[in-house]
């Protein structure tokens, strides 16, 4: 008993040394194993294109850049007041602005470096909304959209655009060759992304009051920054660039963060987000003739609700110990009780709660709570009405699809399996076969679904079928289409790129002397020395990485939603080559991690945040207000971050049986299961796609244990119609022997698109115009080699004259 008093005391002493912070996680996971359940809260989370803007204007500073915010202040002012002396920017008028601002933009075009930066610095002052004349955020987030309309006007943008060309060149030619790179290296390229993309960001938010003018404004900047009117190439490609400059090792001192925050709300920007994808691809339905979509997938998912998670295995373990002990008093009482049992008021009740228990015993998936034990109960349990219980919805929350494949494969099976032969495509002639064959065939073409991507493959087919008569294509060169055009020759070194960035960034990495730098932008010149600055820089470090794992996952997944949009093969080739640059495991690898902890991190010091900082007197940090981090209940950009990268994984192995076999072999099912605890209904409906596209393959004992998942994915995800992914049977698409010559397939077919439609130089010779007119036929020079020339007199005597020719035959 010593032992164990002694034991208990220890852990006492150890838990009041614990921090505040991790004694509250160190007693909630006691409480959660004490009884048995591990509950999770929903997470009031709305996914949409990107956080508020006050938070995606704060991201852009990493918190070690604090102290230029003053710096910027002052290098605007000097420069102003010796314009305008005993003047407020707040307090002039629109003409005063515009004079200014011209007047800024020229002291751009300076050679001297550091006469450069100081106006550099200054106009970015005006974009951060010239804060030292203002009173509150809300003030400066006025003047913010003044200034950077005021920019944008009189052509500052275009200037930036080809300083930062400039840069990129000069950082190329001489690379920066330091065994430790700090902020103070990318100073010049800092002040240029910072301005760029508060002025993308700022313009692409409309506002109810914005005027007209402003209106005409946003649309122009638009159709400009997606199209080549800037150095020759769209603003995605130029950013593209650097991104693959900064991981071949040419430019390690490249701002890396910004680059590709830039990137991100670019082709935000030029593209369109979710919203307006959705409604690209009614519209698209419209024009191919196609029936209208089912139901919008947007407001589906919005408001779907999130399920209780799997059981945890100690969740599972204490259960099973409880009926054991159950059972145990039960045999003790079951003398006493034999001859009450009739009369026994309770019964009904006991045996329904044995039954409910289980059910529960396996991963609780549902949305009722663990059941509560009759032991900690005292009262007797009163029967509910069935209304109390558990309400379920009415119906599936989404309709059924069905390919005109699965009912070709469907006739086929019924006609070799009743009539003996089959009739190949045809979907039609229903001869001979039952009356319920019939019905089945009419309930599978009532809700027969035909996507865009199907027309166009069977278009391109046609083309390549028939490329004379087939005519010319028409191309509609909208955004998406110029930047495919843009990124197509380096497209396989941009994808290995962002991986590269995006394995570096994950939590689960390894620190590696190979890999690539990406705290350049974050670390300060100096390290720091006391435990707090320590503590500070770690905080932003961590935060630095999240915010560079949004915008990837963002990235990664609007490129690959609006090249499926556009055409199907562009899609197909950016998704290919994130298969080959290892996308799928580096996914896995990011969640294979305790993902709650991930989602609820407290990387933030809001006290510094942008424009928090610059209106209000910073208080004095301690270990205790750094530790605390925000009061919210989970990290906005960490979980749109995971849920981006499920719909990644998602899209790259979507009705790919050799992809779906790598998450198999990659053993994805317990990750992603370790997934479904987060309580997010979007989060757990892509984590249920990808279990239900391997569930065949995970054998019967997985799919026995593991029930309530399989419920769940019958609740939440939607049903094909003649989709066996709940049996074990084999598919006829899935034979393991395919796979290497399905990815071939689709690689050739990639190929002929692309040299179709964009490799005009080599195009098949047999294709080209013929001359056909005799006179310019015969009246070409042909140039003979020069040793036919020397020996002509041989090759004559040789092949023609003593040859002897029969001329009745060659009449004939």
């Amino acid at each position: 008993m010593e032992g164990v008093g002694l034991s208990a005391n220890n852990k006492q002493k150890q838990n009041q040394m614990l921090p505040n912070k991790m004694r509250g996680e160190f007693t909630r996971n006691q409480r959660k194993d004490s009884e048995g359940l591990s509950e999770a809260p929903d997470l009031e989370f709305e996914y949409s294109d990107s956080d508020k803007w006050t938070i995606e204007l704060s991201e852009l500073y990493s918190y070690t850049e604090g102290p230029e915010f003053l710096l910027n202040r002052k290098c605007f002012e000097e420069d102003f007041h010796t314009h305008m002396p005993d003047q407020k920017w707040t307090e002039l008028d629109l003409v005063q602005h515009r004079a200014h601002a011209m007047r800024l933009l020229d002291g751009l075009d300076v050679i001297g470096r550091e006469r450069r930066l100081k106006v550099a610095r200054a106009i970015l002052y005006m974009a951060q909304g010239t804060f030292g004349e203002c009173s509150s955020e809300l003030e400066v987030q006025h003047w913010m959209r003044y200034n950077v309309f005021l920019l944008l006007d009189v052509g500052a943008f275009t200037a930036l655009v080809e300083l930062l060309n400039m840069e990129i060149d000069a950082a190329c030619s001489s690379a920066v060759r330091k065994p430790a790179i700090s902020l103070a290296d990318s100073t010049d390229l800092r002040v240029l992304l910072n301005i760029m993309y508060l002025m993308v960001e700022t313009i692409q938010r409309e506002e109810a009051t914005d005027s007209p003018e402003w209106r005409t404004i946003r649309e122009t900047f638009k159709s400009e920054l997606g199209s080549p009117l800037y150095n020759h190439e769209p603003v995605s490609v130029m950013l593209f660039g650097m991104v693959t400059k900064f991981c071949s090792g040419h430019a390690p001192h490249f701002p890396m963060k910004k680059v590709l925050l830039l990137l991100w709300k670019t082709i935000l920007f030029t593209l369109g987000g979710f919203e307006q994808l959705q409604c690209c691809k009614v519209s698209k339905r419209v024009a191919l003739g196609l029936p209208p979509l089912p139901e919008d997938s947007i407001r589906v998912v919005r408001s779907m609700r999130a399920a209780s998670p799997p059981a945890s295995a100690s969740d599972l373990i204490e259960q099973q110990q409880r009926r054991a002990r159950r059972e145990h008093k039960a045999l003790i009482k079951q003398d006493n009780l034999d001859a009450f049992n009739e009369k026994d008021p309770y019964k009904a009740d006991d045996t329904r709660e044995d039954e409910e228990e289980n059910d529960d015993n396996d991963n609780s998936l549902e949305s009722e709570p663990f059941p509560l034990e009759r032991d900690e109960v005292m009262p007797p349990p009163i029967p509910h009405p069935p209304s109390e219980r558990v309400c379920f919805p009415k119906g599936l929350p989404w309709a059924p699809k069905v390919r005109e494949k699965d009912i070709e494969n469907f006739l086929e099976s019924s006609r070799s399996k009743f009539i003996g032969y089959t009739l190949g495509n045809d979907t039609d002639t229903v001869v001979g076969l039952p009356r319920p064959i019939h019905e089945s065939i009419r309930t599978l073409k009532q809700h027969k679904y035909v996507s865009i991507a199907e027309v166009q493959i069977a278009k391109e087919e046609e083309y390549q079928k028939t490329p004379l008569s087939g005519g010319e294509e028409e191309l509609e060169l909208c955004a998406t289409e110029l930047l495919y055009q843009g990124i197509l020759p380096s497209l396989p070194q941009y994808m290995i790129a962002l991986l590269k960035i995006l394995l570096a960034a994950a939590p689960t990495s390894k620190a590696k002397t190979d890999s690539i730098n990406i705290l350049a932008d974050v670390l300060p010149e100096e390290m720091p020395t006391t435990v707090l600055q320590s503590m500070k820089l770690g905080v932003d470090v961590n935060r630095h990485k999240e915010i560079i794992v949004k915008a990837i996952s963002a990235i990664l997944l609007l490129l690959l939603k609006h090249f499926k949009l556009n055409h199907v093969y562009q899609f197909e080739y950016m998704a290919q080559h994130l298969v080959f640059a290892n996308c799928i495991p580096l996914i896995l690898k990011f969640f294979n991690q305790n993902i709650m902890s991930y989602i609820t991190a407290k990387n933030s010091i809001s006290a510094l945040d942008f424009p928090h900082c610059v209106i209000h007197e910073l208080p004095e940090l301690t270990a205790e207000s750094l530790e605390a981090g925000d009061n919210n209940q989970f990290c906005w950009r960490n979980l749109f971050s995971c849920i981006n990268l499920l719909r990644i994984l998602n899209k790259l192995t979507k009705w790919k049986h050799s992809r779906t076999m790598m998450l198999v072999v990659f053993k994805s099912a317990p990750i992603l299961k370790r997934a479904l605890k987060v309580k997010q209904a979007m989060m757990q409906l892509y984590v249920l796609k990808l279990l239900k596209v391997q569930t065949k393959y995970l054998g019967r004992q997985w799919r026995k244990s593991n029930m309530k998942t399989m419920s769940a994915i019958y609740q939440k995800v939607r049903h094909r119609l003649n989709d066996d992914w709940a049996y074990g049977n084999a598919d006829l698409d899935a034979r393991p022997w395919d796979f290497q010559a399905e990815e071939c397939a689709l690689r050739a077919n990639i190929e002929r698109f692309n040299s179709r439609r964009y490799d005009k130089t080599q195009s098949n010779p047999e294709f080209l115009p013929v001359d056909n007119c005799l006179q310019s036929v015969l009246g070409q020079r042909i140039d003979l080699p020069e040793d036919f020339q020397m020996n002509y007199d041989l090759w004559l005597e040789r092949e023609v004259f003593s040859k002897p020719i029969s001329w009745e035959e060659l009449l004939q």
